[in-house]
C-alpha cells in the first residue's frame, strides 16, 4: 500500500516555492536523496508526469515518445525511456550500489521501515492536477510498491477532503493517508520579527510607522514573508544611504572607534538631531556651551548616549517579552495576541497611558493562582536569560513572589481545616438565639470583607509588572540619538513599496528630467522642450486638448515644436523628407500613447482621437 501525506498550505500563500524547496532539502538531508517536485502546469498528461519525475530523479533527458513499451529500457548517452519499469530498475541499481557502500546504514520513515530510502514525490498544487493523471499515476505506482517504495506529498490549499473529491474510493483506498499542516504565515512573520527586531544583536531598528507599513502590506496585500524581508532590507539600505550618522549604528566595540574618528561636520550633524537638541536643552548652561562648541566633549557624551541606547534595547526586549507573557494569556487580548502587536503599541506611545493597557491590568488582577505562578516562572526564565545586567533584583523579587504563593498554598490547607471545625461548632449550637447571633456576625463580616492574602499578593505582582513597564518600555523616540539606530521615514518606504503607476507615468512623460537626469531636458514652467522624447512632446500637447483631439492640428503642433530645433538643419534634406520623418515620428508617438491607454480612436470622427484620462496627479 502506498504511503501518502497531505500538506495543508492554506490560501493566499505566496511563498510556496520557498516552502517546498525547504521541505525537499530537509527530506534530502534526513530521509532520502530521491526527491521530485511536480507542478500541474508541467504535467498535463501521464507521459509528461513520468518525464518530469524521471528527469528530476535521474538528472537526465527522458524520451517521452515511447511510453507504451514499459518493459523496454534503453540507456544510451544518458538517455532512457520513461516508464515505471525503467524507474524501478534504476532504483534497484542505485540502492544496490548504495547498500554495497554502506551496508549497515538503514533509513526509516514515520509509517514503515525500509531497507532502502524511499522515493518522495511532491505534488505542489494537487487541486490543479488533472484527476485522470493522478488516478493513473497512483494505480500504476501501487503495482510496483514492493519494488519501488513511494511516498507522495500533496500540497493542498483548500481542505484535505479534496482528495476524496478528486479520487474515487478504488484509488484512494490504495493510499495510506497521514495529515500534517505547516505553520501559518502570521506565525512565520512573528518569528522573523522576533529574530530580526526583538534582539539586541542587531543595532538597526525599525520605527513604529515603518514597521506598521511593512506589516500592513504583509497582512492586506500578499502575506509573503519573503517580501517582508525584502522590505526590511530596503529599510536598511535607505537608512544607511540617507542618514549620515548611520556609521555609528554598529556593535559597541566598533562604535567607540567610529565616535573617536568623527569629523567636525559629523559632529555638527549630531548637534542638529532633534533628540540631541532636547538633550542639550535639559542640561545646565555650562554643559550646553561645551556640547555645542567642544567636539571632544561631544564625542565623550555621544559614546555614553550610544551605550545608554544599547542598554535600553536590551532591557526593552526582556520587559516586552515579560509583558507579552501576561497579555497573551488574557481572555480578550486587549493589547493583541502576537508580540509584534504589543511591540508596535509600545513604539507608538507610552503604552501605560492607553485604554487597552488599563483593561489588560484589570483582567490581570483577576487571574487565578496557577496562571499567575506559571507567568512568573516564565518571566523569571526570560530575565535570567537576558543579556542585561539590571535584572538581578527583578529576578529576586519574582522568586520572592513565587515563594509567597507557595506559603499561601500551605496556609490555605490550614484555613480549610479551621473552617471545617467552625462549621461543626456552628452545628452544635442548637439554641436559636446563639445561632441567629452567629449568622448575623458572619453576614456583617462578609459585608466588610477585606482583601484576602492571595488578592493582596496578586495586586502586588501586577503593580510590580506595571512598574517594570513604566521604567523600561519608554518609546524609542524619547531616547537621545535614536535617529542613528531607528529608521522612521515611512513616506519614503511607501514610495518604494506602494506602486503608483499613473503618477510615475505622468511624471516621466511630463517631466522626463526626473528620470533621465539630462540637463537639456530641464524646462521652465509649462514650456514644452523641443529636446524631449517625442512621446513626451505629444503627451504635453494632448494635455492642452479637450475630449476629442484633431490629429491634423496635433501633428501641426508637434511639427512646430520639433522644427524649432531642426529648422537650421533643413538644408541638409529636402522639405518633403523632413515632413515624412516628422510624420513618422508623430505616428509612432501617438501609437505609444494609445498603447499606454491615454487615447483611443473615435467612431464619431475618423480624423479625431478621444482622450481617456482627466485630472491631475
Amino acid at each position: 500500500m502506498e504511503s501518502d501525506q497531505i500538506r495543508n498550505r492554506g490560501v493566499n500563500v505566496t511563498d510556496h516555492d520557498l516552502t517546498f524547496r525547504s521541505l525537499s532539502e530537509v527530506l534530502q538531508n534526513n530521509i532520502t536523496p530521491y526527491i521530485a517536485l511536480l507542478e500541474a502546469k508541467d504535467c498535463p498528461g501521464i507521459k509528461n508526469l513520468m518525464q518530469k519525475l524521471m528527469g528530476q530523479l535521474m538528472n537526465c533527458y527522458v524520451d517521452v515518445d515511447s511510453l507504451e513499451d514499459e518493459d523496454y529500457v534503453q540507456v544510451s548517452q544518458n538517455r532512457i525511456r520513461c516508464s515505471m519499469t525503467s524507474l524501478t530498475n534504476w532504483y534497484e541499481t542505485v540502492t544496490k550500489k548504495t547498500d554495497s557502500e554502506t551496508p549497515s546504514k538503514k533509513r526509516t520513515s514515520s509509517s514503515r521501515d525500509w531497507q532502502s530510502p524511499p522515493v518522495v514525490v511532491i505534488f505542489k498544487d494537487m487541486e490543479s492536477f488533472t484527476t485522470k493523471v493522478l488516478q493513473d499515476f497512483i494505480v500504476i505506482s501501487s503495482q510496483h510498491i514492493r519494488e519501488l517504495p513511494l511516498v507522495l506529498i500533496f500540497g493542498i490549499a483548500t481542505s484535505p477532503m479534496i482528495i476524496h473529491s478528486l479520487l474515487p474510493h478504488s484509488v484512494s483506498s490504495l493510499l495510506c493517508i497521514e495529515l500534517f499542516q505547516s505553520l501559518s504565515c502570521k506565525e512565520h512573520l512573528s518569528t522573523i520579527i522576533d529574530k530580526l527586531l526583538l534582539t539586541a544583536q542587531f543595532p538597526f531598528k525599525l520605527g513604529e510607522k515603518v514597521l506598521q507599513v511593512l506589516i500592513n502590506i504583509f497582512l492586506y496585500h500578499d502575506l509573503s514573508v519573503q517580501n517582508f524581508i525584502k522590505g526590511f532590507q530596503l529599510c536598511i539600505v535607505e537608512h544607511f544611504y540617507s542618514q549620515p550618522l548611520s556609521v555609528l549604528c554598529c556593535q559597541p566595540v566598533d562604535a567607540k572607534k567610529r565616535v573617536n574618528s568623527l569629523s567636525h561636520d559629523q559632529c555638527e550633524n549630531i548637534r542638529k538631531l532633534p533628540s540631541f537638541r532636547r538633550y542639550v536643552e535639559s542640561q545646565v548652561s555650562e554643559k550646553q556651551i561645551a556640547l555645542l562648541t567642544a567636539d571632544n566633549f561631544l564625542k565623550e557624551i555621544t559614546q555614553k548616549l550610544l551605550e545608554d541606547l544599547r542598554v535600553y534595547h536590551e532591557n526593552y526586549v526582556s520587559v516586552l517579552r515579560c509583558l507579552h507573557v501576561f497579555t497573551s494569556s488574557l481572555p480578550k487580548y486587549p493589547l493583541g495576541k502576537q508580540i509584534r502587536e504589543l511591540h508596535c503599541a509600545c513604539l507608538e506611545n507610552r503604552v501605560w497611558e492607553t485604554e487597552e493597557y488599563e483593561s489588560s491590568l484589570q483582567l490581570a488582577r483577576m487571574l487565578n493562582k496557577s496562571d499567575l505562578v506559571t507567568m512568573l516562572q516564565q518571566c523569571v526564565e526570560i530575565f535570567v536569560s537576558s543579556s542585561g545586567n539590571e535584572f538581578d533584583k527583578t529576578v529576586e523579587k519574582l522568586k520572592e513572589f513565587l515563594t509567597q504563593f507557595q506559603k499561601l498554598e500551605a496556609e490555605a490547607f490550614q484555613e480549610r481545616d479551621v473552617s471545617v471545625s467552625s462549621q461543626k461548632e456552628l452545628q452544635k449550637k442548637t439554641d436559636l438565639y446563639h445561632l441567629q447571633k452567629t449568622l448575623l456576625e458572619l453576614k456583617e463580616s462578609r459585608r466588610s470583607k477585606k482583601l484576602t492574602k492571595f488578592e493582596m499578593l496578586r495586586f502586588e505582582v501586577v503593580d510590580y509588572i506595571d512598574s517594570l513597564v513604566r521604567n523600561y518600555l519608554v518609546p524609542a523616540d524619547h531616547k537621545t540619538l535614536h535617529e542613528i539606530a531607528y529608521f522612521n521615514t515611512a513616506s519614503v518606504l511607501r514610495g518604494h513599496l506602494n506602486a503608483a503607476p499613473r503618477i510615475a507615468l505622468h511624471t516621466a512623460l511630463n517631466n522626463p528630467y526626473c528620470y533621465l537626469k539630462n540637463q537639456a531636458l530641464k524646462s521652465d514652467g509649462g514650456r514644452i522642450s523641443n529636446k524631449a522624447p517625442d512621446i513626451c512632446i505629444v503627451y504635453k500637447l494632448h494635455l492642452e486638448c479637450g475630449r476629442l483631439i484633431n490629429l491634423v492640428d496635433w501633428l501641426e503642433a508637434f511639427s512646430t515644436v520639433v522644427m524649432a530645433v531642426e529648422g537650421p538643419n533643413a538644408d541638409a534634406a529636402s522639405s518633403d523628407q523632413v515632413d515624412d520623418i516628422i510624420h513618422a515620428r508623430f505616428i509612432r508617438a501617438v501609437s505609444e500613447l494609445e498603447l499606454l491607454g491615454f487615447i483611443k480612436p473615435s467612431k464619431r470622427k475618423t480624423d479625431h482621437v478621444a482622450r481617456l484620462t482627466w485630472g491631475g496627479c
